[in-house]
């Protein structure tokens, strides 16, 4: 019995015949003889021979197969993603390859390889935070592959790309922090390389700024994992002038910053408020639960795939396209000051523009 998939021309030297006549006793040509066919499919069926389906797609010019570059697949957001990405390629006749970078440049690059000696009919890539050079990118599209982003880009590519209106959601975030009086909030920011940490850092300063409050470079810190707010927050509290409001990059951020307040004696949200961004499983679980800002993942991945297929089949010829996906302000305990507390905190706002 073969070992691993076993394809037409194991059968043929089994039986001692040719594999085109494999291939016509399979599928019941009349050229063929009774038993013939009855041998064929036999040792087919012990062996559980499977056709090809991308060798078969292929000769109508199309494998029927999209590749998939992502951060980090375990990742809540980025299952989500999957999530819509597998479910619309499903319902459209699309097989999906994924590959996983792990945040790491090397890793995408020998995804972007893999996927290209694939032969896949496209690609779908959200970068890792190290991406700096773009050239294995730019392959892509020399290759004729279609490409389009999803969450995380290169804006110094023309392709199609579906986006989180990542800085209205900070906007949002940081506008409800002062709404709630908090006075020195500190952004726990992302890559400055990645387009989601600028637009969240955007959207920080837009809301001090509508709100006529200064701004303060040192309250804006790269700090986007659990490692890094480990060794942060606790200097930030240690602060002659202690925040009392903090907008994290991302939900994973947010509730380590927020066990580090608890356990250096703080009370959330009486004395400092935390709002993340992903609004995920980790917002419901936490003590209190977190408010954050739900980004729709599902249908990101959606999104992306319809766009790609377009491209794939060329349904239309027009411009590339940017879908940006609409986000909302999930509010949770982490906020939830009581109106008491609210009120004495905005009675002793002073901005200075």
């Amino acid at each position: 019995m073969q070992k691993g998939q076993v394809t037409i021309k194991d059968i043929a030297k089994e039986l001692g015949i040719s594999p085109s006549t494999v291939s016509k006793a399979l599928k019941g040509h009349r050229d063929i003889s009774s038993s013939t066919k009855q041998a064929v499919k036999k040792l087919a069926d012990s062996w559980n021979y499977k056709p090809d389906q991308i060798a078969l797609s292929l000769k109508g010019g199309l494998s029927k197969t999209i590749g998939v570059i992502v951060p980090e697949i375990a990742h809540y957001f980025f299952s989500t993603v999957i999530g819509g990405i597998e479910d619309m390629a499903y319902d459209s006749g699309y097989h999906v390859m994924f590959c996983q970078s792990s945040e790491l440049y090397a890793r995408e690059l020998k995804a972007v390889e893999t996927l290209l000696s694939c032969r896949v009919d496209g690609i779908l890539v959200s970068v890792s935070k190290e991406t700096e050079n773009f050239d294995h990118l730019r392959k892509i599209k020399n290759n004729n592959i279609p490409l389009v982003f999803f969450d995380r880009g290169c804006e110094e590519i023309d392709t199609d790309r579906v986006i989180v209106d990542d800085e209205t959601g900070a906007y949002e975030a940081v506008s409800h922090l002062i709404s709630i009086g908090c006075k020195n909030i500190i952004h726990l920011s992302g890559p400055p390389n990645l387009s989601i940490g600028k637009n969240r850092k955007d959207g920080y300063l837009r809301a001090l700024r509508e709100h006529n409050m200064p701004v303060d470079e040192p309250n804006i810190i790269k700090c986007d994992s659990i490692e890094a707010a480990t060794i942060i927050v606790p200097e930030l509290l240690k602060r002659e002038y202690k925040p009392d409001g903090f907008f994290a990059v991302n939900d994973l951020t947010a509730a380590t910053t927020m066990n580090i307040i608890k356990n250096m004696g703080f009370k959330v949200p009486d004395d400092i408020a935390v709002v993340g961004y992903t609004s995920g499983m980790i917002s419901d679980i936490t003590n209190p639960t977190l408010t954050s800002v739900e980004q729709h993942g599902y249908l990101i991945g959606k999104e992306a795939v319809s766009l790609l297929i377009d491209r794939i089949e060329k349904k239309h010829d027009l411009p590339w396209q940017t879908k940006i996906i609409k986000t909302e302000l999930v509010i949770k305990g982490s906020t939830l000051r009581s109106l008491e507390n609210i009120y004495a905190q905005n009675k002793s706002l002073s901005y200075s523009g």
